[in-house]
């Protein structure tokens, strides 16, 4: 089992949604476990710890919305809920239990998608690679390493977890106050430094910055190609 995928939980009776979201999800990346309803999603939940819930509204025996309680009175894992109805108070209920996003049937599998991804962008940390290649300079974060132009640049802690965050979100830009939060540092000076030592190991022309630029009066953001 790859321990990168994320693990999701799809909860439906009706088994040809139920397969098809699974088989669509598992050739996007996805680990998918299934079930019918309800109670066979407690029994599964008690033992399996899932990124994502995916749970259809009108079942049989307990509802998407009674267990969409159940599950946030335990714990924060996100919950999609799918419904036929398409009616405003079951959005609504859903949304006030503590689900993340709901979507109604029929529904693009593609749109499906993009919500998880969605969803698990803003609660997940993705795993990075353990090289990550910007322009000419490789980075090694493991390593606290870049190689560049044959020349090997060691990175310091505090320029180790600035290049995790920017890295993590390429072009979102941070301010000086946002990298000050990441290294635990106030003075905007400091942050200035660092900024420019990164620029130093990654940058063919320092000067000229081509991937890690100044957003004037914004901050700072980094470029991937």
């Amino acid at each position: 089992m790859n321990k990168n995928l994320f693990h999701l939980l799809v909860v439906d009776d009706d088994d040809k949604i139920r397969e098809l979201v699974k088989q669509y999800l598992e050739e996007n990346n996805f680990l998918i476990t299934t079930a019918r309803d309800a109670l066979d999603a407690k029994k599964k939940l008690k033992i399996i710890k899932f990124d994502l819930l995916i749970l259809d509204i009108m079942m049989p025996g307990e509802s998407g919305l009674s267990l969409t309680k159940h599950v946030k009175k335990n714990n924060s894992t996100p919950v999609i809920l799918l419904t036929a109805k398409g009616e405003t108070k079951d959005r609504i209920e859903g949304l006030e239990l503590g689900a993340d996003d709901y979507l109604g049937k029929p529904f693009e599998p593609k749109e499906l998608l993009l919500r998880i991804k969605n969803i698990l962008n803003k609660t997940k940390e993705i795993p990075l690679p353990e090289e990550i290649n910007i322009g000419k300079a490789t980075v090694n974060l493991k390593k606290m390493n870049i190689k560049i132009n044959k020349k090997n640049k060691k990175i310091n802690q505090q320029e180790k977890k600035v290049l995790e965050k920017m890295i993590g979100s390429p072009g979102k830009v941070f301010s000086r106050t946002d990298i000050g939060k990441i290294i635990n540092i106030s003075k905007e000076r400091t942050i200035d430094v660092i900024i420019t030592r990164l620029r130093q190991k990654i940058e063919s022309a320092p000067k000229n910055p081509k991937y890690l630029q100044t957003i004037r009066g914004s901050g700072y953001v980094l470029w991937i190609e």
